[in-house]
């Protein structure tokens, strides 16, 4: 196996992995959106501009993946002493609170853009403009403590899975050899798709708290007082059934399944380009 990366080669993969896997599956990304969306999936724009809300993915995506992956490579070292089980847990789980900090206000106003929170068929820089406008600086990340909720679940399957995978694939078929970033990416493909599975609830909750805005203009809906998960999920379970907690399954596993294999194996590329597989 690989010896730890540097800190300039995992910004750089990191970066251009996020870059890739985001603007791949952003339609994807976009009809799931929608789907989740009180409104509706045709009044939230049905498939007209799924790529609309781009262009925050495009300044969020590279240096959100860039922070992930420099601080996943750098725990996993410091926390050897852990079990790799754990130590893949601790540092994902690590690594995407700092990858939120920065992805939560583009996921903001790319939910907003997507589903014409503001108006269908405005911009990204329009949603910016009306979210620092309605709800200041605290609006752009509205929904971080539940995004945090869905992210650390999802990332304590994810990446212990697609290590373990790595490393069976090694030991039984490899004869110890590293595997290719194609065999790294069918290891994130199932990883990636397991867990968007066993997590959308969790994203249902999340995107219906994002594209939820204060009332101080008309036609926008006052946002709820009560942000916490568990109220929230329960109040989708009861007021529309549990099937709507399942909403957008389909295209959130494919985009996700697809964006392990791309990510995943463009970063395992990237990140050993030039070194021996031994």
């Amino acid at each position: 196996m690989s010896d730890k990366p540097s800190f300039q080669r995992a910004l750089a993969s990191g970066a251009v992995s996020g870059l890739a896997v985001d603007f791949l599956l952003f339609p994807l990304d976009t009809i799931k959106t929608r789907i989740q969306s009180s409104q509706g999936f045709i009044k939230s724009g049905g498939f007209k501009g799924v790529y609309r809300g781009i262009g925050s993915v495009g300044l969020g995506s590279a240096p959100g993946a860039a922070a992930f992956f420099v601080t996943y490579e750098t725990l996993k070292e410091r926390l050897k002493a852990l079990s790799p089980s754990a130590n893949h847990i601790a540092s994902a789980s690590g690594a995407e609170f700092v990858s939120c900090l920065i992805r939560v206000p583009t996921e903001v106003v790319k939910s907003r853009t997507q589903t014409g929170a503001y108006g269908q068929g405005k911009s990204s820089l329009h949603s910016v403009l009306m979210t620092a406008r309605l709800d200041g600086l605290k609006g752009f990340y509205r929904g971080f403590g539940i995004t945090i909720a869905r992210e650390l679940p999802f990332t304590s399957i994810q990446f212990p899975l697609y290590e373990g995978l790595k490393s069976q694939m090694s030991k039984r078929f490899l004869d110890g050899k590293r595997p290719s970033p194609a065999q790294a990416a069918i290891c994130g493909m199932f990883a990636g798709g397991v867990a968007a599975l066993t997590t959308t609830p969790l994203d249902v909750v999340k995107t219906r708290v994002m594209l939820e805005a204060r009332t101080t203009v008309s036609g926008i809906a006052k946002s709820p007082s009560v942000l916490s998960f568990p109220p929230r999920l329960m109040e989708i379970a009861r007021t529309e059934g549990t099937k709507a907690l399942f909403g957008g399954w389909v295209p959130r596993t494919l985009a996700i399944s697809f964006g392990g294999a791309v990510f995943l194996g463009i970063y395992d590329f990237a990140i050993n380009f030039g070194k021996s597989r031994e």
